[in-house]
């Protein structure tokens, strides 16, 4: 009788399920473009969204916001402030009301095509190549290194 079950057993192993998605898999699915994950990951993303319906909206909330930095649509961020808000999800209504605190200077920043961007560039340069001389060189030779650049 023992040899008859342990030979059911043998003849068809059991499939095990698929592992579930890391927490970081699903977060790089939620903040990817929506054209970037294959179309395993999309199902992967789809049936983990319709097990959780907090998630799904806070995927939808993530997505608006992708598209208000994408398309510098600065001015609608106040609706999305007050849509996140009214969602109730502690860590995205958390964010949104921080963005309150300098609603005009996130604003300017999601609306206007200027940035500081290449003077960051040029200061973290200039931090690296200091770094880099630290403790060898005088203000002589790191003038000259970075005039030389």
């Amino acid at each position: 009788m023992v040899r008859t079950y342990i030979a059911t057993l043998r003849a068809a192993p059991p499939q095990a399920p698929p592992p579930p998605p890391t927490v970081r898999q699903v977060t790089g699915w939620l903040t990817r473009h929506p054209t970037a994950p294959s179309e395993e990951e999309r199902a992967a993303l789809k049936d983990v969204l319709a097990r959780c319906p907090e998630l799904d909206t806070t995927a939808g909330h993530v997505r608006d916001f992708g598209e208000i930095l994408t398309s510098r649509l600065g001015p609608t961020l106040p609706a999305w402030i007050d849509a996140v808000d009214a969602s109730q999800l502690p860590g995205l209504t958390n964010f949104a009301l921080h963005l309150l605190r300098d609603l005009d200077a996130v604003t300017a920043g999601l609306t206007l095509e200027w940035n500081s961007g290449g003077t960051e560039g040029a200061v973290n340069r200039i931090k690296k190549i200091k770094r880099q001389l630290y403790g060898r060189a005088g203000f002589e030779l790191l003038r000259k290194m970075i005039l030389l650049q």
